[in-house]
């Protein structure tokens, strides 16, 4: 492609392609990709992203290109690759300038050099790190940025790769230019400390950008750069002075406003330090023993003290625990059982710890995570009151739950806990002596504090398996307290039922589960919407718990399952619905039958459920569960459901139709219980197995579901089912013989036999194309036992019960085999008895046996050529 007469013509068709018109857009994008193995159409392209007087969404869309280019034909290997020519030409011209003007742009830029220096640099493109280096010492502000910028991304790109060869590179690049970074993120972080007091906005902004991108590069190069970094001193000094340079960005927040751009950028930063501190202990936990005192330290005064106050912020607060919770968890700091067997530096990091970690530090962080941390804060109570589902999902885990302070605080809470129990049992339990009694209600602090206690025996359930007498408590003070019906007191309410769910496989005598289900009842009828899901919660924790009686149970079920059905009709969430079917569905499970009499009212709502919910598949997904577990509770008369149920299996299993991603595996098991239990094939039932020929050619993980419904079509009725559908499946079977595993083929050969064990003399003629295969297996001495096994299975059920169909397959196989008959039924019973310790099972083998015998009387009648 001639760069001079093809810039013009790519230009117009780039800008084509940039058409909101599809019919100016399409063939656009048909032309480009024809052009995309042209040579010189990346060097086309560079010369238009990098003319920065061309409109913007071409020169992002050229970008774009090139990108893509990279990871089709950048590579040698690659059908249609680059030239080795153009691509040291395309090098040279994508380091000439650093002067990208759009933002964008210059990170689209930056990634795609990333990519080429993945694949080519050092050894092709030795000259990037040393102009990346030099550019970012220039003193142009835009030149300096981009270079930086491509800087960081080219480190991130060359960090991530695993090969040993391409570590050892790394290594070198690493220990090559680290004292540079070091000494370039010194300089834009002392310049944007020196800038702070100016008021200069756009200077300090501007400072602060390099100062995070050098700082990523120093994170990258820190991290993954060296393969003992503790014998580096420069490494070492770098990570002992972050603390100092934490303690000036965060005082540092005191002078920039809460609400631009540069409060963001810093509190990026700030995060950015206890990333490296994280990511440097999760890959070299031995090498940060010498930070293990400091981190410490740091993270506790901040968090736990008055030090943090009016400078720390949410995430900081988050990223502190999870440094704390990193070293007390770290298996690598905990010693053996015998202290011999430890060693050394698990030794001295274990004693580092222990001296840290003294009765008053415990006692000041337990106390702080309950009475500060773990409170309901006026955003949680206000959230409460104008979106009681919203609140329900931010407590079980929301989008946001992994990065959210309290979710943090509790596993926090619960890792220390766990290591110091002896320490920390005391300290609650007197917490909680202090709490005995009823709270008054006009009292909300105290209130927030009881909840946060409670909160804490329930996070702390088995730790506190020998110190607390629960049942008592439970009688004395549990119960009382869910008995108060005042408004202000919910929070209590719901936090009891919580806390009594987290105790109930821990320590609850059986005896009181009618106390506690009748408690349950109550609260499902509470006016608060909040307190009834939690409810619900911890009545699907009693049910599923190993010691559940179903018939303490059942005095209540149906007060309990009109209630859940009321809270299901009630909610309007998608994440709330499925959690109250959820629940249904376990109750339904664990009095199956029982159920029978008060399943009319869900029966008639789910249809209309299903409808509602097509928009979100994970809630049609939990309707599938409450289905199977409703089919199984019915038994036979789950047939009454068919023109309801059958439609759902027949969208929920159809491989064309899109949702069949998310609804396939309970969609197939709905159809297996619905088989299982019906009392006899109708027509609706029969037709839907037009589905299962696709999923068999998926091969997927859901074959085994698949040929237990192929089963159950067999058992329910062989005829009807074969005379339909055997010639299609034995085609899908005989494809699938030739692909799958040899568990598959076992598979596949059972369902075969069990076609041959219901039904003798149809199903001979309608798997007769897979015979053969069966055949020759035998006679050629399969090797894996348990395939053999199968075939004898298969082969004995043929000679047993259908001799003639026997005869004629034995003549058909010697023609192939080109042998007498007498040869050939020599060779197979030969091969039979040889094999017979390759059949476990009795019943195979007794049939085998049987088959055996019965050539004994008169064998020539298989051979004979007359009638």
């Amino acid at each position: 492609m001639d760069l001079n007469s093809a810039s013009t013509v790519v230009l117009q068709v780039l800008t084509q392609a940039t058409s909101q018109d599809t019919a100016v857009l399409k063939p656009a994008e048909e032309q480009l990709k024809q052009w995309e193995t042209q040579p010189g159409f990346y060097s086309v392209l560079l010369n238009i992203f990098t003319n920065h007087t061309l409109d913007i969404n071409v020169r992002w869309l050229a970008v774009l290109y090139f990108k893509n280019g990279i990871d089709r034909y950048w590579r040698r290997v690659a059908p249609h690759a680059l030239s080795e020519e153009e691509k040291s030409t395309l090098r040279a011209g994508l380091i000439t300038n650093f002067n990208e003007p759009i933002n964008q742009i210059a990170t689209q830029i930056a990634v795609l050099i990333a990519k080429v220096a993945r694949l080519d640099c050092p050894r092709q493109w030795p000259e990037l790190i040393p102009t990346l280096i030099e550019s970012v010492k220039v003193q142009d502000d835009l030149r300096q940025h981009r270079a930086l910028l491509t800087f960081y991304h080219v480190t991130k790109t060359l960090a991530s790769k695993r090969l040993a060869a391409d570590r050892k590179l790394f290594y070198d690049l690493a220990s090559g230019i680290y004292s540079f970074a070091c000494s370039l993120w010194n300089h834009h972080t002392d310049t944007f400390l020196q800038q702070v007091s100016s008021g200069n906005e756009a200077a300090v902004l501007s400072s602060l950008e390099r100062t995070l991108l050098s700082l990523k590069v120093l994170r990258k190069l820190t991290v993954n750069g060296f393969v003992e970094p503790h014998k580096n001193m420069e490494v070492m000094g770098f990570l002992h002075g972050i603390f100092e340079r934490l303690k000036q960005f965060l005082e540092c927040s005191r002078s920039i406003g809460t609400d631009n751009i540069c409060r963001d950028r810093l509190e990026k930063t700030i995060i950015l330090f206890t990333k490296v501190l994280l990511d440097f202990l999760d890959q070299h936990p031995f090498s940060f023993t010498p930070l293990i005192q400091r981190s410490l330290e740091f993270s506790v005064s901040y968090v736990f003290t008055e030090v943090g106050e009016g400078v720390t912020f949410e995430r900081f607060i988050v990223q502190c625990m999870n440094l704390i919770k990193m070293i007390v968890k770290n298996y690598a700091y905990k010693p053996s059982k015998n202290f011999e067997d430890s060693s050394p530096e698990t030794l001295e990091a274990h004693k580092i710890k222990m001296a840290f970690f003294t009765y008053p530090t415990l006692t000041e962080i337990c106390r702080r995570l309950v009475s500060h941390y773990f409170l309901l804060t006026e955003e949680e109570l206000t959230m409460w009151e104008e979106d009681p589902e919203g609140f329900t999902v931010e407590e079980t885990g929301g989008d946001s739950w992994k990065y959210s302070l309290r979710p943090c605080t509790e596993v926090l809470f619960i890792d220390i806990f766990h290591e110091y129990n002896q320490t920390l049992t005391p300290v609650l339990l007197e917490m909680m002596q202090t709490l005995q009694g009823p709270t008054n209600v006009e009292d909300m602090n105290a209130l927030l504090i009881k909840d946060a206690v409670y909160n804490a025996v329930g996070l702390a359930a088995y730790e506190l398996f020998d110190s607390v007498d629960f049942d008592q408590w439970f009688k004395n003070q549990l119960l009382p307290e869910l008995q108060v019906i005042h408004n202000r007191y919910k929070p209590l309410r719901r936090r009891v039922i919580w806390l009594i769910g987290q105790w109930i496989s821990v320590k609850f005598k059986s005896d009181l589960r009618p106390m506690l289900y009748e408690a349950i009842c109550n609260l499902l009828q509470d006016q608060d919407l909040v307190v009834r899901i939690e409810t619900a919660t911890t009545l699907k924790l009693t049910v599923d718990d190993f010691e559940f009686r179903t018939d303490q149970f059942l005095p209540y079920l149906e007060t309990m399952f009109t209630l859940l059905f009321q809270l299901l009709q009630q909610v309007t969430e998608c994440d709330t619905k499925m959690h109250v079917l959820h629940v249904l569905s376990c109750v339904i499970e664990r009095v199956n039958m029982q159920i029978r009499p008060y399943v009319g009212c869900l029966v008639q709502y789910l249809p209309l459920l299903w409808k509602q919910s097509e928009e979100h598949n994970m809630l049609r997904c939990a309707i599938l569960t409450t289905l199977i577990h409703l089919v199984q509770g019915l038994g036979a008369d789950s047939k009454n459901l068919y023109p309801f149920l059958l439609p759902v299996i027949q969208l929920s299993t159809d491989v064309s139709q899109p949702p069949h991603v998310y609804l396939l595996e309970d969609g197939l098991e709905l159809w297996l219980v619905t088989l299982e239990n019906s009392p006899c094939i109708t027509p609706e039932l029969l037709r839907i197995f037009q589905n299962m020929s696709p999923l068999l050619e998926l091969s997927s993980e859901s074959l085994r579901t698949c040929f237990k419904i192929i089963n159950g079509y067999i058992f329910l009725s062989s005829t009807e089912f074969l005379q339909t559908y055997a010639v299609g499946l034995c085609q899908s079977f005989c494809e699938l013989l030739n692909e799958i595993t040899t568990e598959g083929q076992v598979q596949v050969l059972k369902v075969v036999e069990n076609a041959l064990k219901v039904n003798p003399v149809l199903s001979p003629q309608m798997f007769q194309p897979i015979l053969p295969c069966v055949f020759r297996g035998i006679i050629e001495g399969e090797r894996y036992p348990v395939v053999m096994s199968t075939y004898l299975g298969v082969m004995g059920r043929v000679l047993l019960q259908n001799t003639s169909f026997f005869s004629s397959l034995l003549n058909e196989m010697a023609h192939k085999f080109n042998q007498e008959m007498d040869q050939l039924l020599g060779n197979m019973i030969e091969m039979w008895v040889d094999r017979m310790d390759n059949i476990t099972q009795p019943e195979r083998r007794k049939l085998s046996a049987l088959a055996l015998l019965s050539l004994l009387p008169s064998d020539n009648r298989l051979t004979s050529k007359g009638p």
